[in-house]
């Protein structure tokens, strides 16, 4: 659940230092707040839609939220694009922005402007090969560091998902790892696999974690998501692959790839990934080498049957 204290901020607090709003602006963005903490959204979405939205009051400083129009919203996105020079990404988080306002708290029909930010181009996620996962893992000497990343490689785990994990979610009589409100805050279960299960019984043993699997600096606070990212990019400098650009979600892409190449279906992947739509899954298929490289090119079969009917 988000931080009720953090989201039912003092705007005046939160903007110090920033061009001051209009009182109708700032009742705008303070009842945004109150539908966003009501919704249960993540801290994160809070953030960036009230953020977005300010500087779309600020832009229209003399005009009214609630007599905003569609025209207006396009003509902002179009001045991001054009005169500030912003990228795809911002134009589309600013859209979605704009259109909470409009949903939830003008209460007005809106058609999000898509044309404006246009198609995504299709990128494949980047994949380790195995050779360079265990190279990866035993480049890392800290016990503690070489389990976050063992563990993130064989259960696919998001980055924020393995900070979050704590003692009662690892289930070792049926060899499995519930993840607590993942990403969309699903549930879902992860199977263990043996090594990784004895991993984790001698790292307790040696560190004795209390509420969280991986404890921080501070009693009762999780290991932090940027230390985790520092001993991967360490790892990779040492390994000298520092230079194709991994992160940690290249752990998970990984993780995903091999389980394909290994035999697991579609369906099983998507489930302990947890995916929305199979299509996010299927991206594996793409860059699995094992399913590419066993298929038969058809005219292969055409030659050898050429070849049979020669006299």
């Amino acid at each position: 659940m988000p931080d009720l204290v953090y989201l039912s901020f003092s705007l005046n607090t939160f903007y110090n230092g920033k061009k001051t709003l209009s009182l109708f602006a700032n009742n705008a963005l303070q009842r945004t707040s109150n539908i966003l903490v009501t919704g249960h959204y993540s801290d994160a979405t809070a953030r960036l839609y009230l953020s977005e939205l300010r500087h779309l009051f600020s832009y229209y400083a003399d005009l009214r939220p609630s007599l905003l129009t569609y025209n207006h919203t396009v003509d902002y996105m179009i001045y991001l694009g054009k005169t500030l020079g912003c990228s795809r990404v911002k134009i589309k988080m600013t859209a979605q922005a704009i259109s909470f306002l409009f949903k939830h708290v003008l209460q007005v029909p809106y058609q999000i402007p898509s044309f404006l930010y246009g198609a995504m181009q299709s990128k494949l996620p980047v994949c380790m090969s195995v050779q360079e996962v265990v190279d990866i893992i035993n480049a890392i000497d800290n016990a503690k560091h070489k389990m976050i990343i063992s563990l993130i490689y064989s259960t696919g785990l998001r980055l924020k998902e393995v900070v979050k994990l704590k003692m009662e979610h690892i289930d070792r009589g049926s060899m499995r790892i519930k993840v607590i409100e993942g990403k969309g805050k699903k549930d879902r279960w992860i199977n263990m696999s043996t090594h990784i299960l004895e991993a984790l019984i001698n790292y307790y043993h040696q560190y004795k974690p209390q509420i969280f699997l991986f404890n921080g600096m501070q009693a009762g606070k999780p290991y932090s998501s940027r230390s985790v990212q520092q001993i991967l990019q360490a790892a990779l400098l040492k390994t000298k692959l520092s230079a194709k650009g991994y992160s940690i979600h290249t752990l998970r892409h990984s993780y995903a790839t091999h389980m394909l190449e290994n035999g697991a279906d579609l369906p099983s992947i998507q489930q302990l990934m947890g995916h929305h739509h199979l299509s996010q899954t299927m991206q594996y298929v793409h860059i699995s080498n094992k399913h590419i490289c066993g298929v038969v090119n058809p005219y292969d079969i055409i030659v050898e049957n050429l070849n049979k009917t020669k006299p």
